[in-house]
């Protein structure tokens, strides 16, 4: 099943010509998932060959413009492109009069039904589930109510061996009960354990993202083991002042995290405009945890 994570934007508030603000694109299952929406995002989907009519939900952090800003002219772009499925959006509760009151001033009536889905900040939460996927929310800590989101994949079913599928004329109609993890009884009344015929499924995979957020511990117990861990880091840690007094995180800081939550690999972004060259950025990251990459607009990760 597809896990895989697209960069469209990495940079903080200010673009620049080769990286743009925030937002991920996340594919379960082909099924499309919009994680902040910058200026400009809409361009980025074109750019990297992404369907956007596919796009089945939007997931907004918080409301700093370069985290919502490219929202109402993606939303816009559907509708005149005749979107007519249903689309999804949460968000702080205040985007919706944001939403309607753009959507009043311009006299428009979109082509889709849009719901919208207010988060809390205040509690860990899933906000999200399907057949494949369950996404929840939990509080960052930054100058604006924020969130961050956790994407992780249900335990999928067990896998029948496929030498065994002749050799033992296994009935279309058991192959269901076997998946579930139950036993196979022949026509002679011969007993197979289900661990004999059958193979574990997968480890599920996660996803977290942690957008704008000062360093904090709280948030270790929703994203520790998870696969990929997205986390800002704005700055190096030679300006750690200037970061504790925004309310965002240092490269240090975000590995720190990283390392304490035991996670897989770090991915991390959100760099100020100061930063040409990243690779000091991620130098000092990985002299903490190791398993840190840089993310760069366009990139592409199968977690």
């Amino acid at each position: 099943m597809t896990f895989s994570l697209t960069i469209l934007g990495s940079n903080s508030a200010i673009p620049t010509l080769t990286r743009n603000p925030s937002a991920h694109l996340l594919n379960v299952n082909e099924r499309l998932y919009l994680i902040d929406c910058a200026e400009g995002t809409q361009l980025q989907i074109r750019k990297f060959h992404v369907h956007f009519q596919r796009v089945q939900r939007i997931f907004i952090s918080h409301l700093h413009g370069d985290h919502f800003f490219g929202l109402i002219g993606l939303l816009n772009s559907l509708h005149l492109l005749g979107r007519k499925e249903e689309l999804h959006l949460y968000g702080p509760p205040l985007l919706k009069e944001i939403l309607d009151l753009q959507m009043e001033a311009s006299q428009t009536t979109l082509n889709y039904p849009l719901f919208f889905h207010p988060l809390s900040f205040s509690r860990y939460e899933m906000i999200y589930e399907n057949e494949k996927v369950t996404v929840h929310s939990f509080p960052l800590l930054h100058s604006v109510p924020t969130c961050g989101f956790l994407f992780r994949e249900k335990i999928q079913e067990r896998r029948i061996r496929k030498d065994l599928l002749a050799e033992l004329k296994i009935p279309i109609a058991e192959m269901q009960n076997l998946k579930k993890g139950e036993d196979y009884v022949d026509e002679q009344g011969r007993v197979f354990k289900n661990e004999e015929i059958t193979l574990d499924p997968p480890s599920p995979r996660s996803y977290a993202y942690c957008s704008d957020t000062a360093y904090t511990e709280a948030i270790l117990p929703f994203i520790r083991e998870c696969d990929l861990l997205y986390h800002e880091t704005t700055f190096m840690q030679n300006m750690a002042a200037n970061a504790k007094e925004k309310q965002h995180s240092t490269t240090i800081e975000a590995a720190t995290l990283a390392k304490k939550a035991n996670v897989k690999k770090l991915l991390i972004g959100h760099f100020s405009a100061r930063y040409d060259d990243l690779q000091p950025l991620l130098e000092e990251a990985r002299s903490v945890f190791p398993e840190t990459i840089i993310a760069e607009d366009g990139m592409s990760i199968n977690i």
